[in-house]
């Protein structure tokens, strides 16, 4: 038989070991690096968010490819723009990451989106997709 120990034993936590913790390090971290790939995650979102899909990816990729196919020039970043930019703020709504898409993505991010799916795009287009 075993019998359990009852005493009341002084546990040590963040607070009593001389580090001291304020609250709003838990709500605030210094640390504002997501554990994923921002760029990668918010495509994802794009080609999988039906209404999303429905309103702004597929008019958009559609265009490119009946500019494609009748031979005519487009500028990937005119084209694509406006529907990563609704995208990006539509996904940082949604899983609340940050009130302003700006707070997650730079321009950086904003163009390695749009190359990302034009090149994927016109891969496919060329291939026979978006008819």
């Amino acid at each position: 038989m075993i019998i359990q120990d009852r005493v009341l034993r002084h546990a040590i936590g963040l607070a009593e070991n001389g580090n001291n913790m304020r609250i709003v390090e838990f709500t605030h971290p210094d640390n504002k690096e997501l554990p994923f790939d921002v760029v990668e995650d918010a495509i994802v979102f794009m080609r999988n968010d039906p209404m999303f899909y429905r309103k702004q990816y597929y008019p958009t990729v559609t265009k490119l490819a009946d500019m494609s196919r009748a031979g005519k020039s487009c500028n990937k970043m005119e084209m694509f723009s406006s529907m990563v930019e609704e995208g990006i703020t539509q996904y940082c709504r949604k899983f609340k990451l940050a009130d302003q898409a700006d707070e997650i993505f730079n321009n950086d991010d904003r163009s390695a989106i749009i190359d990302k799916l034009f090149s994927e795009e016109m891969d496919l287009i060329k291939k026979g997709d978006y008819k």
